[in-house]
């Protein structure tokens, strides 16, 4: 098995040097990696150049058929006419000669079979009717550009419309904040100033009624707030006094209560010590 692979690489390595010999011709064929990749590579371009190259070959000698048949209709027509008409290109005068070059070339670009009448007609007529068809829509488009061009213009004046609708409310909206800011400004203004002559209003008030500034809204507002600062401190002072508020006023009652608590206290050490003698 490996000599075979041996052999079947030799014969791809010598395939490949002679392809690039004759592609190359008289230049040095350039130095490559000899591998079982590289090799590969270079066979199968070496095929497909190959085959490409014989396919080629072939077109060009169908080619060559096909003009060789043609210079013998050619060589044929040329002896028809001058046998059976007695024409030929050099019985022809120059106009003559131009006429019957302007037909084959009128011949060759509509694409008919020869040059007689019943071919030329339906080619031309073909022929209008593309170019009727290619008027019609340019006239189609011509339509559609115009409308384009009505719309782009209505959608133009539209946006400059728009513009200038955004720049003036812009400019409305900065003169109404402007406004409304100096306005602010005004009302704190005026309510301070409320407040101060509302102070001097209850002042006058008092002073003209002789009453006590003690009894100003301000005065009760702070001693509101006293009132419950203090609140606020006496609940600690309340926890604190809570153990106590079970413990009667009287003396006689007081006793008693601790009397009670020494025989309870008493009760509890003689059955702690029964507790200790039992174990």
């Amino acid at each position: 098995f490996a000599s075979g692979s041996f052999a079947a690489m030799c014969e791809k390595i010598n395939k490949v040097n002679s392809w690039l010999s004759g592609l190359f011709g008289d230049q040095p064929v350039p130095q490559f990696e000899v591998n079982t990749r590289t090799v590969d590579l270079l066979y199968q371009l070496a095929q497909s150049s190959e085959a490409r190259c014989s396919d080629t070959a072939l077109l060009i000698e169908d080619l060559k058929q096909k003009a060789s048949e043609y210079q013998a209709d050619g060589a044929h027509l040329q002896d028809v006419l001058l046998q059976g008409v007695g024409l030929s290109n050099a019985s022809l005068s120059k106009p003559a000669a131009d006429y019957l070059s302007a037909l084959v070339d009128n011949a060759m670009v509509l694409g008919v079979r020869d040059t007689s009448l019943g071919s030329f007609m339906p080619a031309v007529n073909n022929l209008t009717n593309e170019v009727l068809e290619a008027e019609k829509s340019n006239r189609r488009l011509e339509r559609e550009l115009r409308a384009l061009r009505k719309r782009l213009g209505a959608t133009l004046v539209l946006r400059s419309t728009l513009q200038e609708d955004i720049n003036k409310t812009v400019k409305a909206q900065a003169v109404e904040s402007a406004t409304a800011e100096e306005r602010l400004l005004s009302m704190d203004f005026l309510m301070v100033k409320a407040k101060e002559l509302s102070n001097r209003r209850e002042r006058a008030q008092l002073v003209s009624r002789n009453m006590d500034k003690s009894v100003t809204h301000q005065a009760i507002v702070q001693l509101s707030e006293e009132v419950t600062t203090l609140k606020q401190e006496i609940i600690p002072l309340k926890e604190k006094l809570k153990p106590y508020m079970d413990l009667s006023p009287s003396p006689f009652l007081a006793q008693v209560k601790i009397e009670e608590a020494k025989r309870e206290l008493a009760a509890v050490d003689s059955e702690l010590e029964m507790k200790v003698d039992f174990k």
